[in-house]
């Protein structure tokens, strides 16, 4: 029996699910139930029926399905897997920006912590950011975080002027711009399709700019032969099943000769192997738990992120 088949037949045996990232590795990809951006996987962790969810992602993921199904099972195969994003905004620093802008409403986005879930008022994904925002009433005072890119690329969208917190993505911010300049050069026909939480501009230099599931769905319905793609290299594997045939080029953090290589990689997605997630769905173990307090608070804000979706 292969790894795979023994990960499946444990699901089978558990009553067990297994839910990965776009990001994850292609590996993990094809062994999990459903694959996902964040959006995706909170609403698909909100209406399983499985006993265990094994969330194949980062432990912000992990602690989003365990507020949203308390009374399930939920692993993480790599919990040391963090977030540059979620690690950037704690709990206690959010507590007092919220204190020195008294009145303002929180929109956090879904890369945090349950602790900074619990301080928002609205979650947001790169999916459903810009409905959201545009249903906030129009003179609500909002502070936005932690993904400034994130924030900005919505406040150019709507005219807002949301305050933002200083955090990006450590993997989005780090496309070089110049790279890209070369690439258009050299691909003039390849459309540049760009994730909002990269820099300002990258996304200027861009034909489209959506999440990571938007990306996938626009690769999906065009016709194109090559594409310029800029976000987390995860996401190819997906692009080239459902494209097959069709060049996808990457945009590396800053100019070398490799051009294009495989260097635009989150090493916390890249943390859960098949190995771990089998002895984590074998044994049951890296069960996250979150505070029920903490949870009901946070899980509001989750499912009204939810409700406007």
């Amino acid at each position: 029996m292969t790894i795979q088949e023994e990960i499946r037949q444990l699901c089978r045996d558990k009553n067990a699910v297994i839910m990965a990232h776009y990001y994850q590795r292609p590996e993990i990809q094809d062994v999990a139930d459903f694959i996902g951006d964040s959006l995706a996987l909170a609403q698909q962790a909100a209406k399983t029926e499985a006993k265990i969810i094994v969330m194949c992602g980062v432990h912000f993921m992990a602690e989003t399905a365990a507020c949203l199904c308390p009374d399930r099972k939920v692993l993480i195969p790599a919990p040391e897997a963090g977030c540059s994003l979620a690690d950037s905004c704690q709990a206690e620093d959010l507590r007092r920006w919220k204190e020195e802008h008294p009145g303002y409403m929180v929109v956090s986005y879904v890369n945090t912590s349950a602790e900074v879930k619990a301080l928002t008022d609205v979650v947001v994904t790169s999916s459903n950011a810009l409905k959201i925002i545009n249903q906030l009433p129009k003179d609500a005072n909002i502070l936005f975080g932690p993904d400034k890119n994130l924030g900005s690329y919505i406040n150019d969208l709507t005219g807002r002027e949301m305050t933002l917190w200083n955090g990006a993505c450590h993997v989005h911010a780090r496309f070089s711009v110049e790279a890209l300049i070369h690439l258009k050069h050299d691909h003039p026909n390849a459309p540049v399709l760009t994730h909002p939480e990269c820099k300002k501009a990258v996304i200027e230099l861009s034909d489209y700019v959506g999440s990571t599931a938007a990306l996938l769905k626009y690769v999906k319905t065009h016709t194109n032969n090559e594409y310029i793609i800029v976000t987390e290299s995860g996401v190819i594997h997906e692009m080239q099943k459902a494209c097959p045939g069709v060049t996808f080029i990457l945009v590396p953090p800053e100019i070398t000769e490799g051009v294009g290589c495989m260097c635009n990689e989150c090493e916390y997605m890249r943390m859960a192997t098949l190995e771990k997630l089998r002895d984590t769905l074998r044994d049951e173990i890296n069960e996250v738990h979150v505070e029920p307090e903490v949870a009901a608070k946070a899980v509001k804000s989750i499912h009204k992120m939810l409700a406007m979706s």
